[in-house]
């Protein structure tokens, strides 16, 4: 389940990245303007902005996260990216922070591009820092005592590839490919503790219950102050990779 109100917590640092994938659409009348996984929709209601003649069609997995972007007045609806088929008349497709969750989206990237029309954009972002002390102290948390408990929630495989990995899948088409390190700046307690609980232990806060959930924080905590030390002025800084790529259909 995916908590609206925990992920907007830190709303500002996550909506960089996509103001600058956007950035990089060159796309001026599109007929229809796709956000494929578009979260609470804080960052979907800026596209009509740009594109005001498209149809905007906004779409999301999660149900709450639907409601939440329905709630600020989006005609977003609940659907899974792994079976959505591009429409005709789309002209751009937007996914935000969101194929990392689908570990096949290599194939679907491939699908897309010879499903939708020529001239149009795809334009992605997804977070490139799993090999960072964010992810990989979870991963030592886990095989260390909760194994049995959450072993199977965790990916052994490297979920994203690098920015020459997606420039060849989509080498075909017209394509930009890069990777940007945010070296943010997190306010509060355990602030990088608080930043991956809305995105990266979202499904290990699914598996447990209230009392194991705040057990597993406790272990968690200490080892993240360690790898991401607070300063005198109670703020953090937080590396984060984010990997891009925008394509050309041709």
């Amino acid at each position: 389940m995916w908590d609206p109100a925990k992920y907007l917590t830190f709303a500002d640092h996550r909506s960089r990245p996509f103001h600058e994938l956007v950035a990089r659409i060159g796309a001026t009348d599109p007929r229809r303007v796709v956000d494929l996984g578009c979260g609470p929709g804080n960052l979907t209601e800026t596209l009509p902005a740009r594109w005001p003649e498209a149809v905007l069609e906004a779409f999301d997995s999660s149900p709450e996260m639907v409601a939440a972007a329905r709630a600020r007045g989006l005609d977003a609806h609940v659907a899974d990216a792994a079976t959505w088929t591009p429409a005709p008349d789309t002209d751009v497709v937007v996914t935000n922070a969101v194929l990392q969750w689908l570990p096949t989206h290599p194939d679907l990237l491939r699908r897309w591009v010879t499903e939708l029309p020529a001239g149009a954009w795809l334009a992605m972002q997804v977070p490139g820092n799993f090999d960072g002390p964010s992810h990989s102290l979870v991963r030592e948390l886990v095989r260390s005592g909760w194994n049995d408990t959450l072993g199977h929630v965790l990916r052994d495989q490297r979920p994203v590839l690098d920015p020459a990995g997606y420039a060849d899948l989509l080498a075909d088409c017209e394509v930009d490919a890069w990777e940007t390190t945010y070296l943010q700046r997190l306010e509060g307690p355990d602030a990088v503790l608080e930043w991956i609980t809305g995105t990266a232990l979202r499904p290990i806060r699914a598996t447990l219950d209230d009392q194991s959930w705040e057990a597993f924080r406790a272990e968690l905590a200490p080892r993240l102050r360690a790898a991401y030390p607070q300063r005198s002025d109670g703020t953090t800084w937080f590396p984060f990779r984010r990997v891009f790529a925008v394509a050309r259909v041709a």
